[in-house]
């Protein structure tokens, strides 16, 4: 590809925004969405392994472990990318997320099939923690290069459509791990790591990096997370590229940087409770409380899965429309503590309706994550996109790991009533947390420095 047909060609190296920044039409529409398509996929993959492992259950108890030791192993990926979000993140940064995601998905791969070749629990286990790590790069760089490819105007939509590969990976595994685990539980582990480097290479072949600034011309860029008194741009951008709060900015006033993106993470982290609450205990609820069987269970929440990846998309562009992330997410966290307290009351008398409310809870609590990753990423700035996406991970999937055991001692004491009922407080505590009011001021600073306001892709 020509440096003319790369995106940023046409706008100003200083924008604020991601390195060069795209301009307002961010390069040829038909790059943009390969190089989305390929990022989805690549992050499909990932999902597939890291959220879909229980599947396999079935599998794992068929070679003899208990139900505790499978449960241990599901959990492995994610104790695993826990540990190196942030590090891809900050690599990334670096060296350019095509690079990042190819490594990653293809370390991953690799593991995935040695793994199927391994005996004993610990080394399996070992295996999996290792492959999670790996596979960590999926959620810094994919995200990132939506921020360099897409202008403003479309960057919640595509936002969207990336953040639909997590459902879709849970699909993929749920369509295809019982049947291949049911040939053994190497089949399964050799479908997944073949799955991970089928990704990456389409990362390599379709990716490309959006257009940077050439190293030597790249302002300095302080972290977002840091105090800084100085003028400021959009995101956290100063006039000279670099990050940093302006007037009232991080840590000297409710809108910069610093302020923003920590409420952001810890908005986004409460907002998983309820995401993995329902999406944990609804077949349980449906055949425990309601005595539908297995089968049809599935089915529903199949469709309702189905749904929540269209939530998303909805989210995105409804966000691109109203030129904001963080009202409608908002929005969205009150609705989704209103429809849990709801739930809540159903299955206290254990109302047929009660069906109905767990269907657009799996509907609803999915819909925000695409806008919390694009308002971090927007906010965040050029030089610390990845880092800030790594963060927000990591604090995402701390709650969401911790989530389904300490509430599985709630219903085992007090029932799904008091279960959800507590749900509902976190996506309540979250919108009061979503720094609307800081979303605005950025965009009115980036307005009086004359930078183009990506908030709202104008």
């Amino acid at each position: 590809m020509s440096e003319s047909e790369r995106p940023g060609a046409a706008g100003s190296a200083g924008q604020a925004g991601l390195g060069a920044g795209p301009a307002e039409d961010a390069g040829p529409g038909g790059r943009r969405w390969v190089v989305l398509f390929a990022g989805m996929v690549a992050m499909t993959a990932g999902c597939t392994f890291q959220y879909g492992l229980a599947y396999l259950i079935p599998a794992f108890r068929a070679e003899g472990l208990s139900l505790e030791q499978a449960g241990i192993l599901v959990a492995c990926p994610t104790a695993g990318l826990l540990l190196t979000l942030v590090a891809w993140g900050a690599a990334a940064d670096r060296w350019g997320e095509r690079l990042v995601l190819g490594v990653g998905l293809a370390l991953a791969g690799a593991v995935l099939l040695a793994a199927a070749t391994v005996h004993g629990t610990a080394a399996l286990g070992v295996c999996l923690a290792a492959a999670g790590a790996a596979g960590a790069s999926v959620y810094a760089a994919s995200g990132r290069l939506i921020l360099g490819w897409f202008p403003a105007r479309q960057r919640g939509l595509a936002m969207g459509i990336r953040q639909s590969a997590q459902p879709l990976g849970v699909a993929v595994a749920a369509l295809a791990l019982p049947s291949i685990g049911a040939h053994g539980l190497p089949a399964a582990l050799a479908f997944l790591g073949s799955f991970c480097l089928a990704a990456a290479v389409l990362v390599a072949a379709a990716v490309r990096d959006p257009a940077r600034l050439p190293r030597h011309a790249q302002p300095p860029g302080r972290s977002p997370y840091r105090r800084d008194p100085g003028p400021s741009g959009l995101d956290g951008i100063s006039p000279d590229g670099t990050s940093g709060a302006g007037p009232g900015g991080a840590g000297t006033g409710r809108g910069g940087p610093r302020t923003v993106l920590l409420r952001i993470h810890a908005a986004s982290a409460l907002l998983v409770v309820p995401q993995f609450a329902v999406g944990t205990f609804a077949l349980v609820f449906l055949v425990d409380a309601h005595g539908l069987g297995p089968v049809m269970a599935g089915r529903l929440l199949a469709i309702a899965q189905a749904c929540g990846a269209f939530s998303r998309l909805g989210a995105g562009v409804w966000s691109d429309r109203v030129g904001s992330r963080l009202r409608p997410m908002r929005l969205l966290a009150v609705a989704t503590a209103l429809i849990l307290a709801a739930l809540a009351a159903g299955a206290a008398v254990r109302a047929p309706w009660a069906i109905a409310v767990l269907f657009a809870a799996v509907i609803v609590s999915v819909s925000t994550n695409g806008l919390a990753f694009t308002a971090v990423a927007e906010h965040a700035g050029s030089s610390w996109a990845g880092r800030a996406l790594g963060i927000q991970n990591t604090g995402q999937n701390a709650f969401a790991a911790a989530t389904p055991p300490v509430l599985a001692a709630v219903i085992g004491a007090a029932g799904y009533a008091v279960a959800f009922g507590m749900v509902a407080l976190f996506p309540l505590a979250a919108a009061g947390l979503v720094p609307v009011g800081g979303e605005r001021r950025a965009a009115a600073r980036a307005s009086r420095a004359g930078a183009p306001d990506l908030a709202a892709g104008r």
